[in-house]
């Protein structure tokens, strides 16, 4: 943890709102929700000078699972530290999925950003695993008005098509959703 210090001042001299860190390697429930919380909240009372939120991305094992990234935020009880929901990342190992609905409703109240991943798009450029309408709705259901990034990681696209058509598909949802 300590050495994610030094990109705290990284990130503020870039002009960036936040440093994003991984939060999987806990194996334990209880014992990986104290440690991980606690480590968050060390670090965001590194970054709160700077002005710098530390979040988390539901990024494989336990952090892949929405309720227990909820309880370390709740834990970590810091108005610096929060989630990072990614759809398409809720893979806990082991050939098991936590519902990407779930746990995007669970990490929403905490979030500092978003983001929509992609793998695989039909002949009408929507997502073929992630129901971004849904999803979409759930993010602004839970009153998120900021960044949404995009990340593409299917096999068919290069990565600048597969960006674009992610960033369409966000449009359109976005024209839905104002209707």
């Amino acid at each position: 943890m300590r050495n994610h210090f030094k990109w705290v001042a990284a990130a503020a001299y870039l002009g960036c709102h936040s440093i994003r860190v991984n939060a999987a390697g806990a194996s334990d429930w209880e014992d990986g929700m104290g440690r991980a919380a606690e480590s968050l909240r060390t670090l965001a009372e590194v970054a709160d000078p700077y002005d710098i939120n530390v979040i988390v991305e539901n990024h494989g094992g336990l952090s892949s699972n929405g309720e227990w990234l909820a309880g370390v935020m709740v834990k970590a009880d810091h108005p610096r530290v929060g989630t990072l929901p990614d759809f398409g990342n809720f893979n806990l190992g082991g050939g098991k999925w936590y519902d990407r609905y779930k746990g995007v409703a669970e990490l929403m109240p905490f979030a500092k950003a978003v983001s929509a991943k992609s793998h695989t798009f039909d002949a009408d450029g929507n997502e073929t695993q992630s129901d971004y309408l849904r999803l979409m709705t759930t993010v602004k259901e839970a009153g998120y008005r900021g960044y949404v990034g995009v990340e593409y990681e299917g096999p068919k696209h290069t990565e600048a098509e597969g960006i674009q058509l992610t960033k369409d598909l966000l449009l359109r949802v976005r024209e839905q959703l104002a209707s």
